[in-house]
């Protein structure tokens, strides 16, 4: 991000994040998530997306289970799917907007998945 900005380059000319772009926004999209982290792991935007909507799809697979559990747990699914459906959505803009946007609590836990 930093090399950019000392070239003077704007992010929509910066040809990695232009490659990945794709990429990037199909990474918010539920199990796709792996699509960017199997396809493009060179490519350090899609992946900077793409582990982000891994985080965001772990969520909701762990909310998922947790339906099960009496009472609590259709409420905490609910919650947790409009949580994880706004932070996909905005993910989704951002990187349409060729920005690299750190989720809240969510980026911490993708920089310490390694590929």
């Amino acid at each position: 991000m930093d090399d950019r900005k000392q070239k003077g380059m704007l992010p929509s000319q910066d040809p990695e994040i232009n490659e990945g772009k794709f990429f990037a926004v199909v990474g918010y999209v539920s199990i796709l998530c792996f699509v960017p982290l199997l396809l493009k792991k060179e490519n350090k935007f899609a992946l900077f997306h793409g582990k982000q909507g891994l985080v965001l799809f772990v969520l909701e697979v762990a909310a998922g289970i947790l339906r099960g559990v009496p009472a609590v747990g259709d409420v905490v699914f609910a919650l947790a799917s409009v949580i994880c459906g706004i932070l996909s959505l905005v993910g989704i803009l951002k990187a349409l907007m060729n920005e690299y946007w750190e989720m809240p609590l969510v980026y911490e836990v993708s920089q310490k998945i390694s590929l």
